[in-house]
């Protein structure tokens, strides 16, 4: 009977150990991963394991990258803030359905903890770069307990939703590592701010650097018009529960990714060349000077190619002529003609076209509204200097209205939207 017993638990034994390395994409609640062994996703396309980055760090972290490029290029950081001193770190799934990993001295280093609690608990890292805590039953994305691109670093990979999710109660970041050699967040950041006029926005420490403009139902309208033959697909998700950016390629064979650059302060996309085996610079934000922060002051306007790149909108003057002769712009502009606010015939609007419309940070949107609603409600408010069509899809739809100072507009040629600026 006791010989009996010992081959039914060595047949499972040998069973679970076969199973353990067939499914190299997983982890489950039995198992660990250990500092020499990593995951692979099932078409081999990433892999999950610890990496020591740059060539004078240390430092030992739990990490994705491509497993088929010869550059190791790190795409998510586990424990990013708390670096692993040895080789002795191990990944676990605890009975509770927590992933953790823990040092050698069983110290919990860094953990992903579901709201959700799952009945028998995985960890995955799927096709997509995705490593992600699911139910063993269930492959449902809508259900998974937790996922690491809800939890990004510096990398905007295809299929990954960069916005805010209410009904999750995440708004996801994307933060620069602080240097090539160490993946701790810098001070460089890409936000969708939540607003009910959303809009992206890229931080340089607290100073806000770059601004997508608002989302006009379209398109955000700092954003050039895509081209019909991109090779990436871009999408936007908007209602009351989320609002995000996605994107897919239309070409599977082509690995692109867009990363935070601290050491340029640029926003990069990154193609993969496999002629040059090298990351090829597709694309970068902010892309020209107009594309800074506010480059022109209050009512001015950016016009890329033009020399200088700043003027005054029509019906503005500098607000310091000697200082904007001397190409510094920061005091913006003021009206050119006294403004008696809503006096008939001295108080109305004039249509800028084809404008990243401004900062929203001081804005109010009615989506019901009619334009020409709109028009009275901003002529009512001596505090508001403009208002455009919250949606541009067809003939247009609701009201937007900025309260004071207009800052950070551009000229869009054959993009942006039309605006209506309170002139004297």
């Amino acid at each position: 009977m006791a010989f009996l017993v010992i081959v039914i638990l060595v047949s499972k034994l040998i069973f679970f150990s076969s199973n353990f390395l067939a499914a190299t994409d997983m982890i489950n609640q039995f198992q660990s991963l250990e500092d020499n062994t990593t995951l692979v996703s099932n078409d081999g396309t990433f892999e999950l394991g610890f990496f020591t980055p740059g060539s004078t760090s240390p430092n030992r972290y739990l990490g994705i990258w491509y497993k088929n490029i010869p550059i190791r290029t790190v795409v998510w950081v586990a424990n990013r803030e708390t670096p692993i001193k040895d080789n002795s770190s191990k990944l676990n799934i605890t009975p509770e359905g927590s992933l953790v990993l823990l040092n050698q001295n069983k110290t919990v280093i860094w953990s992903a903890n579901p709201t959700t609690k799952g009945v028998v608990v995985v960890a995955q890292l799927l096709d997509s770069g995705n490593l992600v805590l699911r139910d063993e039953k269930d492959t449902n994305p809508e259900n998974y307990l937790w996922q690491s691109f809800d939890n990004p670093t510096d990398t905007f990979l295809p299929g990954m939703k960069l916005g805010w999710d209410l009904k999750k109660g995440l708004n996801t970041v994307l933060t620069a590592w602080k240097n090539w050699d160490d993946p701790s967040p810098g001070d460089f950041t890409d936000i969708t701010l939540r607003t009910n006029y959303p809009e992206e926005v890229m931080w340089k420490g607290t100073t806000k650097y770059w601004r997508s403009g608002p989302w006009d139902g379209t398109k955000f309208s700092g954003n050039p018009s895509v081209p019909s033959n991109a090779i990436v697909n871009y999408t936007i998700v908007s209602n009351k529960d989320e609002f995000y950016a996605t994107y897919s390629m239309t070409d599977k064979s082509i690995i692109s990714r867009i990363v935070m650059n601290q050491s340029l302060y640029v926003r990069q996309r990154l193609t993969w060349n496999t002629d040059s085996q090298t990351w090829r610079v597709s694309s970068e934000l902010p892309g020209d000077l107009c594309d800074h922060y506010n480059t022109c002051g209050a009512f001015g306007i950016c016009v890329a190619g033009q020399a200088p790149v700043c003027k005054c909108l029509d019906g503005f003057k500098p607000k310091s002529p000697r200082n904007w002769n001397q190409m510094n712009w920061n005091q913006g502009c003021v009206h050119n003609q006294t403004w008696s606010c809503r006096e008939k015939n001295k108080d109305g609007f004039t249509k800028f076209s084809n404008v990243k419309a401004p900062d929203t940070e001081r804005s109010w949107v009615n989506a019901s509204m009619t334009l020409g609603e709109c028009r009275v409600k901003c002529w009512e408010n001596c505090s508001c200097m403009a208002y455009a069509n919250s949606n541009i899809r067809g003939e247009g739809s609701g009201c937007a209205i900025w309260i004071g100072d207009l800052l950070d507009i551009r000229l869009m040629p054959n993009a942006g939207q039309d605006l209506y600026i309170r002139l004297a």
